[in-house]
């Protein structure tokens, strides 16, 4: 009912990436919808899914060792040929069945992929990666790694991510009385945070998390994401011509004092090189 509710943007079609928040789907679900309704699943083969450790101590990245991820709407297939080319990099190690199963950011997109792809006549694969604490050095060199599949038109990217987690138990009290109440401060750190994000420059993001060190759970995520734009970009000779756009926002809870707490969520879309 969340995607049908949501009518895509022919400014943003044909998309190959978002940005769509992974907390329980009464929470943050209408908000993803905004995100997934943008996948096509008529040009899409290969679905990446990019997605924080919350459990597992990891400074680079984590592969799933299984052949299928479950959903409560059937399987999905996982990409085994991808998987191996990206352990021969060196650069990622593979999940136990405990740590796969726990983590819950690349649990709760495939769902909404399964759902969104039954549109498919054709065979279509995914690629679950867990993405650690990584330094900047670490995120451009994935992003370098990842770059080579947006060659690929039928490959499609989703980052999973919520925003600022708020409050004492997430040991993050930022609030700017300019901007008027808590949850109003919480908003426009945020949308702050969406505005570097749109640029695509990872240098104009990473001078906003070292200023605010706004709680993106999925920051690294999206920062790799970024560097894997630029590099594709590049390797074409040419610049400015992906566009991501915000079109989703929403928080938990309105938090009014320091004893709440509240968790945002983002949904964004990205467009296709070719539409520019």
């Amino acid at each position: 009912k969340w995607l049908q509710a949501v009518s895509p943007s022919n400014e943003l079609m044909p998309s190959r990436g978002l940005i769509a928040p992974h907390a329980g789907f009464s929470y943050s679900g209408p908000t993803a919808a905004h995100a997934f309704r943008h996948l096509d699943p008529s040009r899409v083969a290969r679905i990446f899914v990019l997605g924080p450790s919350h459990h597992y101590y990891l400074t680079g990245g984590a592969l799933t060792g299984h052949k299928y991820y479950s959903t409560p709407l059937g399987d999905i297939e996982i990409d085994q040929k991808v998987n191996q080319e990206l352990m021969a990099t060196g650069e990622f190690e593979k999940m136990s069945r405990d740590v796969d199963e726990d983590e819950h950011s690349l649990e709760m997109h495939m769902p909404f992929i399964k759902k969104v792809m039954e549109g498919s006549k054709q065979r279509y694969t995914v690629v679950p990666v867990m993405v650690g604490s990584l330094t900047p050095e670490k995120e451009a060199l994935f992003g370098r790694i990842f770059a080579k599949y947006l060659a690929d038109p039928s490959t499609f990217f989703a980052i999973s991510s919520d925003f600022c987690h708020w409050g004492q138990r997430f040991r993050y009290t930022y609030h700017d009385p300019k901007h008027g109440e808590i949850y109003q401060s919480i908003e426009q750190l945020d949308r702050d945070g969406m505005a570097a994000i749109e640029t695509l420059n990872p240098a104009v993001y990473h001078k906003y998390q070292e200023h605010y060190r706004n709680t993106i759970c999925g920051r690294h995520a999206i920062a790799i994401f970024m560097h894997a734009l630029n590099y594709d970009s590049a390797s074409r000779g040419v610049s400015g011509d992906y566009a991501i756009r915000f079109v989703k926002y929403a928080q938990s809870s309105a938090c009014r004092s320091k004893s709440d707490s509240s968790v945002s969520y983002a949904a964004a879309v990205l467009r296709d090189a070719v539409a520019a």
